[in-house]
């Protein structure tokens, strides 16, 4: 079994775009029909991760997300495991690579 799909809803959609976006993910606008504006990125295993208005759904609460930075990415941290907050409060462990000599 794999994860195909995480939406988060926000309050504060584009603090969290900034945010997750800073952790090197490609969030793309988009909108499917009538639906709101919304982000989202397709992830190096084929799952996508979207940050959706909480408008007509209530705001995603606590979560625990962790995410595996691309080995040989941007050297934005040093690698090891970074627990960082989002802006709604969410807890993301970042796991940083060693980068190959």
């Amino acid at each position: 079994m794999t994860m195909d799909l995480l939406v988060i809803y926000t309050t504060r959609l584009e603090a969290c775009r900034d945010f997750y976006g800073g952790l090197g993910l490609d969030l793309v606008r988009e909108r499917h029909g009538n639906g709101p504006d919304h982000y989202a990125v397709t992830l190096a295993d084929g799952g996508v991760l979207e940050l959706y208005p909480a408008t007509r759904r209530p705001e995603t609460g606590y979560l625990r997300l962790g995410l595996t930075a691309p080995a040989g990415g941007p050297p934005a941290r040093e690698p090891g495991r970074h627990t960082l907050t989002d802006p709604d409060g969410r807890t993301v462990v970042l796991t940083v690579p060693e980068r190959a000599p």
